[in-house]
């Protein structure tokens, strides 16, 4: 069976020659089929250089047509333009086409009416299932390259909720955006609608319901000072911020993730952009708590995920601190043993205390050092549990380390993104302000508490010197 196959622009008259004469072979002849696509006049010559080129044709005009066998692979047999089908149409099945000019072009006209109306329609049907716009920025990094994966699988969201990703950088790495662009559409993701490249600034968060924060700065106190790069991120916040406003859904959550400032960059957001929702803007912590876990899971010979309920306090990527007065150990192998939920007190089963005060508190340098220097899988994997969790609620029993705006729990002073234990549920998280905490604990809350304070001092100062009548 010989299938043709036609392409014009919507409101070619030639295009609605060949169109008609193919009409009338098929309607009389029991073997030959149509295809037709009609293309807008403003994509036509794209579309004819793209299908040229992957063919290794030669064709410059509207109509072109060609020939396929619908029992053979491979690329089909161009036969031309409308002249060619003519003749193809006089040599092979003895007729041919006597249309006037006249009614080419009346035909042509109709075509690009219908074919504007099944353009607006298709629009309409598309905008009725809306996907979730998610948006990143700093898309460069290698963060975002692992957790474009995690996000289209549907594990996040859910196998029902279609997705379009805007990643945003300067026009510098606009070569690797465009890399990522192809990769994941090449992968084919079922639930990725769209996934766009942008660098023009004024563009950015776009309808946005979702947007990861990743920008860095590269800290090296040895060439500039910590007021400096603290300058730095203020002025990145003072940008996204009015644009979070002016583009985004009114709904939007705001996820601050990355190697430096994770804390700061959220407060600052926030100050820069008070008509976002407080509740709605985080820093992801959960990095920290998962090399925590492993480090911990090392020295217990156990499995890392049956380590549950460590705390993140304070400034996720500056001063923390790993609380282990909560933590529990399911599935861990001893002389008591239980269903699956049984649990253990982590501390009641590390009987070298002297390894807990010594090498583990200690450590935290050593965990600093292994968060900031992973590829990207770690915080990818951070940052999709957390959204995850939000959407879809954490496990009831378990502790989330979350740096939320602080409203006073636990003593932290208000107005500083501060890292603390939640739970999420119903699309929202809350403090579990029912954790007891030690003097100890407390003490190092609030040495924590001033440090994030006096970071957020220093960065309106930063700000207000560089900017003042802003800043005011």
């Amino acid at each position: 069976v010989a299938v043709a196959m036609f392409t014009g622009k919507a409101n070619c008259p030639y295009y609605a020659k060949a169109e008609l004469l193919a009409d009338y072979l098929q309607t009389n002849l029991p073997n030959f089929r149509v295809h037709k696509i009609t293309q807008h006049p403003d994509k036509w010559e794209q579309w004819l250089h793209d299908i040229c080129e992957g063919n290794g044709w030669e064709h410059r005009q509207s109509p072109i047509i060609w020939r396929e066998l619908l029992d053979r692979g491979g690329k089909g047999q161009l036969l031309g333009g409308l002249n060619d089908f003519l003749e193809y149409a006089q040599k092979y099945y003895g007729i041919t086409s006597v249309m006037l000019s006249e009614e080419m072009l009346d035909i042509a006209e109709e075509n690009l009416q219908a074919h504007l109306e099944i353009v607006k329609e298709d629009e309409e049907i598309k905008s009725l299932i809306k996907p979730m716009q998610i948006w990143i920025t700093s898309a460069s990094v290698p963060i975002c390259y692992h957790l474009i994966p995690l996000l289209a699988n549907g594990e996040v969201f859910g196998m029902t909720t279609e997705i379009s990703i805007h990643l945003l950088d300067s026009d510098q790495f606009k070569e690797i955006l465009h890399s990522i662009v192809m990769e994941a559409e090449d992968m084919a993701f079922p639930l990725l609608r769209s996934i766009s490249e942008h660098t023009k600034i004024d563009q950015a968060f776009i309808d946005a319901d979702i947007i990861i924060v990743l920008d860095d700065v590269l800290l090296n106190l040895e060439v500039q000072s910590l007021e400096n790069y603290i300058r730095e991120v203020s002025e990145i916040c003072q940008v996204y911020a009015p644009l979070i406003e002016k583009n985004a859904k009114s709904e939007v959550k705001v996820i601050s993730s990355g190697k430096t400032f994770a804390n700061l960059k959220a407060t600052m957001l926030r100050t820069y952009g008070p008509s976002i929702r407080p509740e709605n803007i985080i820093a992801i912590a959960t990095s920290w708590d998962s090399a925590a876990k492993a480090m911990l899971a090392r020295k217990l010979n156990m499995n890392t995920a049956g380590v549950k309920d460590v705390i993140v306090w304070g400034n996720i990527t500056g001063s923390n601190y790993i609380d282990l007065s909560h933590a529990k150990l399911y599935g861990y192998d001893c002389a008591i043993r239980g269903p699956a939920n049984f649990q253990r007190p982590l501390l009641n089963m590390i009987y070298d205390s002297e390894w807990i005060h010594s090498e583990f508190l200690s450590a935290q340098s050593t965990l600093s050092s292994r968060v900031s220097r992973c590829t990207g899988i770690l915080p990818a994997h951070a940052v999709a549990t957390v959204l995850r969790y939000w959407y879809h609620g954490s496990p009831s029993d378990e502790i989330i380390s979350v740096g939320i705006l602080s409203e006073g729990q636990f003593c932290v002073p208000e107005g500083i993104i501060f890292s603390m234990p939640v739970r999420f549920q119903n699309g929202n998280w809350e403090v579990m302000t029912e954790l007891e905490i030690n003097e100890t604990t407390q003490k190092v809350l609030e040495r924590l508490s001033h440090e994030l304070v006096q970071e957020k001092l220093v960065a309106l100062k930063e700000i207000k010197e560089m900017h003042p009548y802003e800043a005011e």
